[in-house]
Order: C-alpha cells, then structure tokens, then sequence
C-alpha cells in the first residue's frame, strides 16, 4: 500500500507517518522508486502501538523509540525485554526522599517482589508516601499492602494476556499495548467501582447514572 492508505488505515496523517520515518519510530517501506515506497500490514500494527504509546500512555516520542528498539531487537531473554519495555512504559521523578523509598523497599521485599529501588515504579510510589503525608494522609500509605495484593492479580491477568502470543516482537507488542491500554482501563473500572461502593454503602437503591 502507498503512504496515502497506510494514513487510512492507521488514523495517522501522512506528515506524522513521514516523522515517524524520519525519527526510526516506523521501519522504512519497500522502496518502489526514488520518491515512492511500499508498506505492509505490520506498519500499520506499529503505526497503531506508536498511537496507543503516546495518545494513550503520554509517552514522549523519545521514549517510544527507545522502547520499540528494545522490541526489535533479536534477543531469547523476554524477562529481560519485557522489564526494558515496563521501565519504559514508567515516568520516573529525578529526585525522591530517600526515607520513603526505603518504606517502598520494605513493601517490595515484604510481597517477595524481584524489584530494586532504582526501578521507575518504585521511585514513583516513592513520590506517592511523599504526597500523602505531605497533605496529610498517611491512611494511603497504610492501605498500600492491599493495593500491592489486587496488584498481584492484576500482574497475573496481564501476563495471561501476553501468554496468548507468539513470537518475542508480538509478545512485547502485547506488554506495551496491555500496559498502556490496561492502565486507562483500570482507572475506569476504579472509578466504576469506586461508584458502586459508595452506592452499597450509602446510597439508596436506583443505580448511578
């Protein structure tokens, strides 16, 4: 297909594919002539990753280039790639207080969590115990043991999903599309729960609109 339908098909406009090109972000196409070349059905499966990385997970294009040059490159170690590609998928802050990473380390190590504390998640729930007792609400922090526990089955859920591919590049394919996708997901569905909750709780008994 030329470049006006892989822009169809992907919802991508022909500028940005052409960035793409021009940043590695999209493997080059089939040269046909000098100034014309052809694309396949696998640019338009990577144009659609490249969309749900960065509309959906708010990735710079900085970062999903490093992360898709994990998923292209020829290796047998998926834990390896598949930990590159979550790291990836994570803002981490520069800075933290190293009192609250030592309370996330202690978490990590108490859900017998193969984690370091230089993982971006870490640092970022660091940032977490940080808010919290800063405005006031150590409750959070005191309920993260069961956020970690509904996390295990979160983890187990998503690497299901990812089991039901073949080959390493649709296998991180899955990790990125599930991470990014699942995230937007789970904050909806906390919210649904959140809202049904509260209704048993102390609502009367019409459902919420």
């Amino acid at each position: 297909m030329r470049i006006a339908e892989l822009s169809r098909r992907s919802g991508v406009a022909v500028p940005t594919i052409k960035f793409y090109l021009r940043e590695g972000i999209l493997p080059p196409g089939e040269r046909t002539s000098p100034n014309q070349a052809r694309y396949d059905d696998s640019h338009v499966r990577r144009l659609r990753l490249v969309r749900a990385m960065i509309e959906l997970g708010g990735l710079s294009v900085a970062a999903v280039h490093d992360i898709l040059a994990t998923v292209d490159s020829p290796t047998d170690d998926l834990d390896k790639l598949m930990g590159t590609v979550s790291k990836g998928l994570t803002q981490a802050p520069e800075e933290v207080d190293e009192a609250a990473l030592d309370e996330v380390v202690a978490l990590i190590e108490d859900m017998g969590w193969t984690c370091t504390r230089d993982h971006p998640a870490a640092r970022s729930l660091a940032m977490v115990y940080t808010a919290a007792r800063e405005i006031d609400h150590p409750q959070l922090i005191a309920g993260m043991r069961r956020y970690a526990e509904a996390c295990e089955v979160i983890a187990r859920t998503d690497l299901d999903y990812v089991a039901n591919f073949t080959g390493i590049d649709r296998v991180l394919e899955g990790v990125v599309v599930g991470t990014v996708l699942g995230d937007s997901a789970l904050a909806a569905l906390r919210k649904l729960a959140q809202t049904a909750e509260s209704h048993r709780r102390y609502g009367p008994d019409d459902p919420v609109e």
